[in-house]
């Protein structure tokens, strides 16, 4: 019974293993993440014996290649949360941080707890690829609001309103019309200094020109919001410069963000549950990819609960000895992106208020009881995941089974 504990670094990795009683079978060793270095890591283990197990923590992408070649050379391998070894301990009150003393923090866990370890399973190249894209999704829709909010700014100094003139909706490829237009009428002056009728049949023809609806009464409105305000900065080419390239960056990180959503729904259509998931009320176009991307496959949970708990959407638990709190704040330990989505698709529940559906009746229910916004939200963002779990697990099921020999 030898329990390898390895502390992963970007580079290197540091390895030591233990037997019962704490007998120290290999004493901290470290190697390079090469071909080389790993083939001498995974041969070490291999030296050990049969009844050998591994363990390290999930940090970030390091762990993957060490763990892939193990599995290769066909070693029993276990990854986890490193707040598990935190929290554990590792025997002693003084706080030693070295990567000789987390290895043997992490073989004495694995030591400790041989019975709970599980298997480490790698996820299939779609899901992995599909998570991926998910991430960066919300990086650039960061980007995006950031860039937007730019923008904004600076139009409101030469042309103030000017995105509160366009109701348009995104098209499919990311552009936007008042962006678009802010462009070429980057001034409100590029349309007061000129009559009416110049500035209707210069704005015809733009529409033509970029592919947009012509209204005579929009133009007359543009024409009127530019005559109505006063423009702080003058209108010169350093003005233009700083708006015309703030529109540009704009118009491009939406563009790739369309870009992105179309290959996330791509990845995601390959993927037996997303029609089950598409399905489900509340679940859109754009969040139904992001929602399978964070959640994964649900068979790696063993119960409903453990969903629950992964999504951090469970209250906290607060009792000792005589105190018992009866309101507890979420754990908020999973995913945020995964949070996020959740609270999107409840906020369509709350919105359109479907009488018929058990997450909007139970959400009424809570909200009847008195509860508070976040309570009744996170309850239904609970009671939607259970769900979730249940219907997907059954397609996975069914799929598995029409696929067996």
């Amino acid at each position: 019974m030898n329990a390898v504990g390895i502390d992963i670094s970007k580079d290197k990795s540091m390895m030591a293993a233990l037997q019962p009683m704490g007998y120290v079978v290999l004493k901290p060793k470290e190697y390079l993440h090469t071909g080389t270095g790993l083939e001498h890591l995974a041969l070490d283990i291999l030296a050990l014996g049969e009844d050998t197990r591994v363990l390290m923590e999930a940090t970030g992408r390091y762990h993957e290649p060490v763990a892939a070649v193990l599995r290769k050379y066909g070693v029993w391998v276990s990854v986890i949360n490193p707040l598990f070894i935190k929290q554990s301990g590792g025997g002693s009150i003084r706080k030693v941080k070295t990567d000789k003393a987390d290895a043997m923090k992490i073989a004495k866990y694995a030591l400790d707890n041989w019975v709970d370890l599980r298997e480490y399973i790698p996820m299939e190249n779609t899901r992995e690829q599909l998570k991926l894209c998910s991430r960066q999704y919300n990086l650039y829709m960061k980007n995006v609001t950031a860039l937007q909010n730019n923008l904004i700014s600076l139009t409101d100094k030469a042309f103030p309103g000017v995105n509160e003139l366009f109701s348009s909706p995104d098209r499919a490829d990311g552009s936007q019309k008042w962006i678009d237009f802010i462009m070429t009428f980057w001034h409100c002056e590029c349309i007061s200094l000129v009559s009416e009728t110049a500035f209707t049949e210069r704005y015809r023809k733009w529409c033509k020109r970029r592919g947009y609806h012509f209204s005579a009464l929009k133009s007359a409105e543009l024409y009127a919001g530019s005559t109505r305000h006063i423009a702080t900065p003058p209108k010169n080419n350093s003005t233009k410069f700083l708006i015309t390239t703030a529109a540009k960056e704009l118009a491009f990180a939406k563009a790739t963000l369309a870009a992105m959503r179309t290959e996330m729904t791509r990845l995601a259509q390959q993927l037996p549950e997303y029609e089950t998931v598409r399905a489900m009320y509340g679940v859109g176009e754009k969040t139904a990819p992001q929602l399978i991307a964070e959640i994964g496959d649900v068979r790696r949970f063993p119960r409903r609960s453990s969903i629950v708990g992964f999504a951090g959407v469970d209250p906290a638990v607060d009792d000792s000895g005589k105190h018992i709190s009866k309101s507890n704040p979420t754990t908020k330990r999973g995913s945020p992106h995964l949070r996020k989505t959740l609270y999107q698709i409840v906020c369509t529940y709350l919105r359109k208020a479907p009488a018929n559906e058990p997450v909007y009746q139970f959400l009424d229910k809570k909200r009847a009881e008195g509860k508070h916004y976040f309570v009744y939200m996170t309850a239904a963002q609970n009671k939607f995941l259970r769900i979730y779990y249940a219907r997907v697990k059954e397609c996975l099921n069914t799929t598995d089974s029409l696929y067996t020999p």
